[in-house]
């Protein structure tokens, strides 16, 4: 592949995988928010989680919660983004960020 074909490939590229992310990021946070509930419900045995501004539970129950949701989310994020990384690289045989480390579409 010539360099110029290469180039006008990957400045095509991140509109195409926009929306393959958008959508692998939307079903990953859904699928996080699940796996949150039912971790929760493991882990206290009861049906919702402590909310910030609920009034009665203490600190350790609302920190315990957001400290695990923020890890599931993140862990879901990162599959979401590294699945549809992957996914792109596989049909167009280009990397869709080209900075090391880049996320949300920056180059």
């Amino acid at each position: 592949m010539s360099k110029k074909n290469k180039k006008s490939k990957k400045l095509k590229l991140p509109l195409a995988y926009k929306p393959l992310g958008l959508a692998l990021s939307w079903a990953g946070g859904a699928l996080a928010g699940l796996a949150f509930q039912q971790t929760w419900k493991a882990i206290r045995h009861e049906e919702d989680a402590p909310d910030a501004l609920d009034r009665d539970r203490g600190w350790g129950e609302v920190l315990l919660a957001a400290a695990l949701q923020g890890a599931i989310f993140a862990v879901a994020r990162s599959a979401a983004d590294r699945t549809s990384a992957k996914a792109a690289e596989r049909s167009t045989g280009v990397w869709p960020i080209s900075d090391k480390g880049a996320r949300d579409g920056g180059d």
